[in-house]
């Protein structure tokens, strides 16, 4: 018998792998009830309508190879963006991109630095390359960026900055992040990870609050990559499309590396024809603004802290382990994201703002839940 532990490098085998929310049908399982889930931030409202006729007619031609380019979907969003098509590079979804970019800068001796509480999926791309992941303490469950910076060594070559973050929906103002990109070192690149940024751009209009100069700097060409996605907002979650936008070169070595026709016909077009559907993410965004505010008191009266959040999704302390309120919430049928494991808060949940009827349908079952919890 081969062992195949001695094959396989000692980092890889450390690697913890990526664990989804729960899906539904396995929760229902489980729970013997229907449930909503309401566990992985995605868009309640689905995706535009113009975007599913959109896929229907892609489908008929499946059994040709998608444009591995996606050269019309790159043309549309440097258009939009008012860069050039090759400061754009789009992905399955933009996990992939993250990815990439670990195993285009990383490896062996060098860094990434991030904050606590932060996604996790910036661990797993950063260790699979054989590089230290460095993680700095956050302040308000948010980042510290002075703490990041004094992290930075001579190793390091990526900083990602979740904006707003995930899992704690904080913010990071527009102007600390020019005072932050301004005393890096040439040799560092920011990931300024904007996967929220539809829902952040509306709160921040809201509130009066400057949220955002990131398209600047891929216009100046700074040591910055961008990431968006269609996972959020445009509701095209399952269908795994993402891009990053950056200096041209950089984002040329990244391309190099891209698995060939990794983003599929049934996507580009999807996302093609949500971006021309600026009144259904509007819809979206305003609802989500107003149902995070009516959660966010309704969660706060039963004495759980909520912190404030700039997306649609909120982060709850339960001053406990979370994860048995979890179980208790998915047995009345909700699915929650307990944040304990990876995610390093295991008295948190996080949960998805629904509708305004499946919230109803979760505040009810929370309130219920916390009332079969020993105080």
């Amino acid at each position: 018998m081969t062992d195949f532990s001695k094959l396989v490098p000692a980092h890889v085998q450390k690697l913890a792998s990526y664990k989804p929310g729960k899906p539904r049908r396995q929760a229902e399982l489980e729970s013997g009830m229907r449930c909503i889930k309401m566990a992985s931030n995605e868009n309640p409202f689905g995706p535009s309508p113009l975007a599913i006729e959109a896929i229907k007619a892609a489908a008929a031609e499946v059994n040709f190879y998608p444009d591995n380019s996606v050269t019309e979907l790159t043309a549309r969003l440097a258009e939009i963006q008012r860069i050039e098509p090759t400061q754009v590079l789009v992905t399955a979804g933009s996990s992939a991109l993250l990815d990439i970019m670990a195993w285009t800068l990383l490896g062996p001796g060098l860094n990434a630095i991030t904050s606590k509480l932060s996604f996790i999926v910036y661990p797993i791309v950063t260790r699979a390359t054989g590089a230290q992941f460095i993680e700095a303490p956050t302040v308000d469950d948010g980042y510290d960026l002075d703490r990041i910076l004094a992290a930075v060594d001579v190793n390091t070559r990526l900083i990602y900055l979740a904006n707003p973050n995930n899992p704690t929906g904080t913010i990071l103002d527009a102007n600390a992040i020019d005072r932050f990109l301004d005393r890096l070192p040439s040799h560092v690149i920011t990931v300024l990870d904007e996967a929220y940024c539809d829902y952040a751009s509306y709160f921040a209009a809201e509130r009066g609050f400057a949220y955002s100069h990131a398209l600047d700097y891929v216009r100046q060409e700074r040591r910055v990559v961008v990431l968006r996605t269609f996972s959020k907002a445009h509701g095209l979650a399952g269908l795994r499309v993402g891009y990053g936008m950056g200096p041209a070169e950089l984002m040329g070595y990244f391309a190099r590396m891209k698995t060939a026709f990794m983003v599929s016909s049934l996507g580009e077009a999807g996302a093609l024809a949500a971006l021309a559907d600026s009144d259904h993410i509007q819809r979206a965004v305003q609802t989500n603004a107003a149902e995070a505010k009516l959660l966010t008191q309704a969660i706060s009266d039963m004495g759980i802290r909520v912190t404030p959040t700039w997306t649609n999704f909120l982060f709850c302390r339960v001053g406990e382990d979370a994860a048995g309120l979890c179980r208790v919430l998915q047995d009345d049928g909700i699915i929650v994201r307990h944040m304990s494991g990876s995610w390093g808060a295991p008295d948190a949940f996080r949960v998805t703002v629904g509708t305004p009827e499946q919230n109803q349908q979760f505040l009810g079952a929370l309130k219920r839940a916390v009332s079969r919890i020993p105080a």
